[in-house]
Parts: structure tokens; sequence; C-alpha cells
């Protein structure tokens, strides 16, 4: 039994994003390629393959961009597009190469950035010019981090799933030095994964992909809209599902699964009790007994084994960890997806923080989505925020949704997009779950 974001309710008491993002990210591809992920992230960037205009320095990083850039990914092609079997398969045989080859060196742990020289540049530039982010034309032979390396660094940590900030640091070294073997075993496990996933794909369907904790809705094999998510830790995995959204809960109460309440309410109740201090109270948590009769949150003893037998529900409010809408759907696993009272999660690059469940990034514009055969939109979704009405709404017509775990995949344009194996599922080790 799970829950999306306990840490929400019992420990939850920028600037707007550089220019630099559009103008200068472009992910891998295996070959020089028209577009990258998708026109609308790489607009003047490249035309037929090249770049279209001369390299400009950006704008010194600084910590807001990044917060942006997680919590708003591009929407790019769809995870689970049939078009990606064949992509797929190319990038297989470029990697099948490459190991043949001998694979690449490992980069020296020290902090790359533009300015930089020197051999461990060298073996960086060696590095990215293998994998395809460092395109032979930029390629000089030099050894020096100069504007060229900064745009393939920024390739390779967009298709990594890391925050393209052309900063080589510990994160970007990890992913670089997950070695060609361990990428190509991932490939080909992969393909065995979207290969399974996308017989009979309907005309609209919901994916969480978890290792990329990250949410799509798919229309006529495009994406609507992606979103930032938060999943299971990897002690409380997010589980791989198949399933329809058939109901929306604005405004919900929340009822405790036992998990959370073993994890993580009666640890906390027990350690403020000892400070005179009542949980229940501060988080506007009920507790029933067995005969759904309410009890006096101050006669509780958090210590006693009877105490996780007690239903707890929390009461809809700033507190209440399923924010404002809940997304319900039949499993055996007790998880859900959600909105949360925090979003602070969404704009960091690891997101594995929930117990379980799923929360997303911007589920406004993707409840809006799922009703919007029965006249919801948006708007209609903002203003339930704003009322705090308590409203149940099933679907007419219930919406697929897949949980998957496609940790490696390629798009109809030639990039191949890497991301963690979080939970250790592709038989490389820790290698690629260690950034």
């Amino acid at each position: 039994m799970r829950e999306g974001d306990a840490e929400g309710s019992l420990a939850h008491t920028g600037k707007y994003v550089r220019g630099f993002a559009v103008a200068l990210i472009l992910a891998a591809p295996l070959t020089p390629a028209s577009a990258s992920e998708g026109s609308g992230w790489v607009n003047n960037v490249w035309s037929n393959g090249t770049y279209a205009s001369a390299y400009t320095q950006p704008p010194a990083f600084d910590q807001s961009f990044a917060r942006q850039w997680e919590a708003n990914p591009p929407k790019g092609f769809p995870t689970l597009s049939p078009e990606n079997i064949a992509a797929l398969k190319g990038a297989i045989d470029r990697y099948s190469d490459i190991v043949a080859k001998g694979g690449w060196q490992p980069i020296p742990d020290a902090q790359l950035a533009p300015g930089a020289s020197g051999s461990a540049v060298a073996l960086l530039r060696q590095r990215l010019s293998m994998s395809g982010d460092l395109r032979d034309a930029d390629d000089y032979g030099t050894p020096f981090f100069d504007g060229s390396v900064e745009r393939a660094v920024r390739r390779f940590q967009a298709s990594n799933g890391l925050t393209p900030t052309g900063i080589v640091d510990k994160r970007t070294i990890a992913a670089l030095n997950v070695s060609a073997a361990a990428r190509l075993r991932q490939l080909k496990t992969n393909l065995s994964r979207l290969t399974e996933m996308t017989r009979g794909l309907p005309k609209r369907y919901v994916v969480v992909n978890i290792p990329a904790a990250q949410i799509e809705a798919v229309e006529d094999d495009k994406v609507v809209s992606r979103h930032a998510g938060v999943v299971g830790k990897t002690d409380r995995q997010t589980p791989i599902l198949r399933s329809h959204i058939h109901e929306l809960n604005f405004n919900p109460v929340w009822t405790m699964p036992p998990t959370v309440i073993q994890k993580d309410l009666i640890p906390n109740g027990r350690a403020m009790s000892q400070k005179g201090q009542d949980v229940l109270a501060k988080f506007g948590i009920d507790a029933y007994g067995g005969e759904g009769k309410k009890l006096d949150s101050t006669k509780i003893n958090w210590s006693s084994p009877a105490t996780q037998n007690l239903t707890f529900r929390q009461k809809p409010g700033p507190e209440n960890p399923l924010g404002f809408v809940k997304i319900n759907f039949h499993n055996s696993h007790s998880v859900y997806m959600h909105d949360t009272p925090s979003d602070r999660m969404f704009g960091r690059n690891f997101r594995a923080a929930s117990s379980g469940c799923v929360r997303v990034q911007g589920i406004d514009q993707l409840a809006g989505w799922l009703m919007q055969d029965q006249g919801w939109d948006k708007e209609r979704v903002l203003a339930m925020k704003k009322s705090g009405e308590r409203l149940d709404v099933r679907l007419k017509k219930p919406m697929p949704l897949y949980f998957v775990y496609m940790t490696a995949w390629a798009t109809e344009d030639g990039v191949i997009q890497f991301r963690r194996d979080l939970y250790q599922r592709d038989g490389v080790g820790e290698t690629a779950s260690a950034y």
C-alpha cells in the first residue's frame, strides 16, 4: 500500500528562465537531423542539420534556470511512439559498433566548464564525439572547452535527463562514464519494453515514465502536454501498471494508507508528543476508531501497536498532500496521481521522493484535457481550485493509462535518450543509477 506525498503533509511546514535555454540546447542524434525533440525548443539553432547562427556566450548559469527547466520540460516526441522502434534499433546498431571498437575512456572526476583546457577536456571531446553529441564539423581536435563543446555538453545533458547547463559537474561526469556496454544493454532491454508497450496503443492515453519522472498526455501520436512528476523512492517504488483513469476528485479528503501510517504518521506523532505537540491538530488530520467514531487526538497513544489500525483522514486545505485534485485509476497497489501543496520538488533534477504515488506539475492542464469531452477546460479546473468545492467527476470514457519503466529509447529524429536506471532493473548494476 502506498501514498504519493506523505512528506508534503508531515514535513512540509526566481528569476525567469534565461533566454539561452531555447537558443542553445539540442539532444544528441545518431546523425545530423532536421529537428530534435520537437522544433519548439530548438528554434533558430539548427537548419537542415547545420548550426544556423554564430555562437555567443550565454549568461552565467544560475539556479533559477535549472528550476524552470526541470519543472517545465519541452513536449518532444512521445516516449511510446511506434516510430521509436526503428530509431531504437538504429541506436542499438550504433552502440554495438562503439562497443566493438572498445567503447570510451572515463572522464576524470573534476568539474569542467567553458574556458577549461587540458587532457580532461580532450577526453571529453572524444567522448562526446563518439556518442554523436559533438558534431564532426565542430570537433577541431583541440583540447579547449570552447563553444562547440559547450553545445555538445548541453545536448548530452538534455538527452540524459540532466539540466542542460553546459557545465560538466559530478552528475554529468557520472552519466558520461556509464560504459558503452552498459548503455547498449539498456537499449536492448528497452527495445523489448517498447515493443510490448506499443502494441495496440490507443488514440489518446496518458503515460508516466517512472525513470524520467515525467508524465505525457498523448493524442494522435503527438504529445499534447508533458509534465514534471515526482515518483516513488527506491524503497517505496512506483509500480509498473496498465489501467484506465476513471475519476477525478476535486479538493479531496486524504485517507492515509497503512504504509504512511506506519512509516510516517506514527513516528512523527511519537516524536511530537514527546515535545508536548499534537501532530493531528497541527496538520488537520482526524482519527477514527473501528466503528467510525472520531477520536480525541490528545488521547491517542502513539506507542501502542493498536494505533496503526486506526483510520486517519486529512481534510482539504493547504496542508493536504493531495493538493486540489486527485486522479483515480483502478490498481492493486493503492497508488494514484495527484496535485501537491508544495511544488519545490518539481524544480529538482532527481525527483524520486514519494511513497509510490505520482505528483504532477501543471495538473490543471492535464485534468482539463482528461475531461475536455465533458465540457471542461483548464480554466474550469482552476475555478475548482479557487472555490475549494468538493466534487467527484467520473469520466464518461475512461482514459488509458500506462506506468512504464523506460530508461533508454530513441525518437524518430534520431535522438537517443537515456534516463537513470532508478530502481536498477536494467541489469547493469549501480553504474546507470548513480547520477
